[in-house]
């Protein structure tokens, strides 16, 4: 009996349970414990003074039993191996810790009898999130303009900007899976691999005058933007088609439990619509502004373009997705409008990554000719996982 059959575990760029994973292997193919023992990989949910409750990815609950005698061991957050691990206590493993627990042979069903606990603290996964976090949101990325991998470099679209990515045999190249909007199912690939058209995130270092970055790590990935006016739903299928703004041509899109379907309030999307108008929340912003450059003899900021507006626009709307309340493809409705980034595998067929309905007042007030997009990056800086792009 293998207690994580099935299970799929995620990572935090190097950290959490992926991290967990790749200790455990490291530790079996040292037998250090009995190849045919029960372990479960899971999150701590309850502890006493001599059992713990361990709920795996899958959400089952495995009742703990630890002995005395159970080997206790910490691990840092991005460890692949116990060369580093300090000796711990049951005492020590808190609720929201990440751990690997290595049961005993003839141990059936949700019970374990620990011989060996391997527990990464929940408060050192926090910090290492963040710091991980920062590290793309102060990175960059956009679209790819041009790529040339003899050189190693790539030149990419960011807003208004061209960042210049120079990469290392180092660097580390991920993409997502075709179909695929889970940040930890993107594979190891390479600078070749990259398209023109392809989105890109980057974490490294940035010159002093922020033109280029030296690369630790890039992840890419081939989506599409589409916005419109539903056609259809099927609820049964898990779809929805829609005719694009863009290219006016009619896409399926499937809608699945891995999709960030998301619903702008009513107020939200006028102050946006405004913004892009360049109208009451613009020219206010802009009256401000101009009110500061008279009283200290500045020059008035000059007026924005639709590009440039559209591009702020869109960059803050990606920016405020993860606060804005969840919604459901059976909360949808034939006739409203939604903006969806996807993965696109296939020709007029498409895997929504994230989906904002509720848009209409936005989509009006778009520029002629300029289409305001989402970035499939949820945290407009860090990817999918936590500490990497979703």
């Amino acid at each position: 009996m293998q207690a994580t059959s099935g299970m799929k575990t995620r990572t935090w760029l190097g950290t959490g349970m992926l991290a967990l994973a790749g200790v455990l292997g490291s530790a079996s193919a040292g037998a250090q414990t009995p190849a045919a023992a029960p372990h479960a990989t899971g999150t701590v949910k309850a502890t006493t003074a001599t059992d713990l409750t361990v709920t795996v990815t899958t959400g089952q609950d495995y009742t703990v039993t630890v002995p005395s005698a159970a080997n206790i061991l910490e691990v840092a957050p991005g460890s692949h191996d116990l060369k580093s691990s300090t000796p711990a206590h049951l005492g020590d493993i808190a609720i929201g810790d990440k751990v690997i627990v290595t049961g005993t042979a003839g141990d059936a069903g949700t019970s374990l009898t620990a011989q060996r606990i391997i527990v990464m603290k929940s408060a050192a996964i926090a910090e290492t999130h963040a710091a991980e976090s920062a590290a793309w949101t102060q990175g960059g990325g956009g679209i790819v303009k041009s790529v040339n991998a003899s050189a190693g470099t790539i030149t990419v679209s960011s807003g208004l900007k061209t960042l210049t990515v120079q990469t290392a045999p180092a660097t580390v190249v991920r993409r997502y899976a075709d179909g695929s909007v889970r940040f930890e199912d993107a594979v190891a690939s390479s600078v070749g691999a990259i398209q023109p058209g392809d989105q890109l995130r980057v974490r490294g270092t940035k010159s002093a005058d922020g033109s280029s970055i030296t690369a630790d790590e890039i992840v890419t990935g081939s989506f599409r933007n589409f916005s419109g006016t539903i056609a259809s739903l099927d609820s049964a299928a898990g779809t929805l088609t829609l005719k694009d703004l863009t290219t006016k041509k009619m896409v399926t899109v499937a809608v699945t439990p891995n999709s960030d379907v998301r619903r702008i309030p009513p107020d939200a999307a006028a102050r946006m619509a405004a913004r892009l108008r360049g109208g009451a929340a613009g020219a206010g912003a802009a009256g401000a502004g101009a009110a500061g450059a008279k009283n200290t003899g500045g020059a008035q900021p000059p007026a924005e373009s639709g590009e440039h507006r559209a591009g702020r626009a869109g960059m803050d709307l990606s920016q405020m997705l993860s606060h804005l309340p969840t919604e459901t493809l059976a909360g949808l409705k034939t006739g409203e409008a939604v903006m969806i980034v996807a993965t696109a595998s296939q020709p007029g067929k498409a895997t929504a990554v994230t989906l904002l309905a509720g848009v209409e007042s936005i989509l009006a007030a778009q520029p002629a000719g300029e289409a305001m997009t989402l970035s499939p990056w949820s945290m407009g800086g860090a990817p999918e996982g936590g500490g990497g792009p979703q």
